[in-house]
């Protein structure tokens, strides 16, 4: 499956993170925001969640937004907590494999984010680890947030092959959402599709001695 692939290119989150959207949804319904869905659905609607992917509002912009429309009285710090609830844990076989891998890979990281869940995913990973952040697993790091592109449109991915002299015929993209494989596909990036139930260390890459 990998005899030509030079690079890989991982999403983080259902991939290298374990996450639970309904966990954030119940978040918001304990804080008396019982249509978090409406409410997902709306914001999204007048872009403030992709804004905010792509770095063009700040996380207090963001908050602020989720304070106003939630119509409920609740503090900023309960928006974030709640917000942050859908974000798990790394199982340590995950991060031992990107540190097996990038002996022979050149890895890289693509994910859609934002920077409320970028310091919140780091402090996890320094808590029960004790590293500082994801990147120091990877050669680079790409966060939608922070380049101002968000998956699954193919420029992202152009802009990765190009920066970094990449072929995307020895490039590998590993995503569990089926539309940003679309998007890698069309860049010509070779793909897997990590469906529900899957692991990447159970399911895509058998032990490396």
């Amino acid at each position: 499956m990998i005899e030509n692939i030079r690079h890989i290119i991982f999403d983080l989150g259902g991939v290298l993170l374990n996450i639970d959207y309904q966990l954030t949804e119940k978040a918001f319904t304990d804080l008396g925001i019982t249509n978090f869905g409406e409410l997902y659905s709306q914001l999204k609607q007048t872009d403030v969640f992709d804004r905010f992917e792509t770095g063009h509002i700040s996380g207090p912009d963001f908050l602020g937004a989720m304070q106003e429309a939630s119509g409920k009285n609740v503090s900023a710090q309960q928006v974030t907590d709640a917000w942050n609830a859908m974000l798990l844990d790394f199982p340590v076989r995950r991060l031992q494999l990107l540190q097996q891998l990038r002996i022979r890979y050149d890895l890289l990281l693509l994910s859609n984010t934002n920077e409320i869940h970028e310091a919140a995913f780091n402090k996890i990973l320094f808590g029960a680890h004790g590293m500082p952040n994801i990147g120091v697993f990877f050669d680079k790091v790409y966060l939608s947030h922070r380049v101002g592109m968000r998956k699954p449109d193919v420029e992202i991915f152009r802009r990765i092959l190009e920066e970094n002299g990449f072929t995307p015929e020895h490039t590998l993209f590993i995503d569990d959402s089926p539309q940003h494989i679309e998007g890698a596909k069309q860049a010509g990036i070779q793909t897997i599709y990590l469906e529900k139930g899957m692991t990447i260390e159970e399911h895509i890459f058998k032990p490396l001695n």
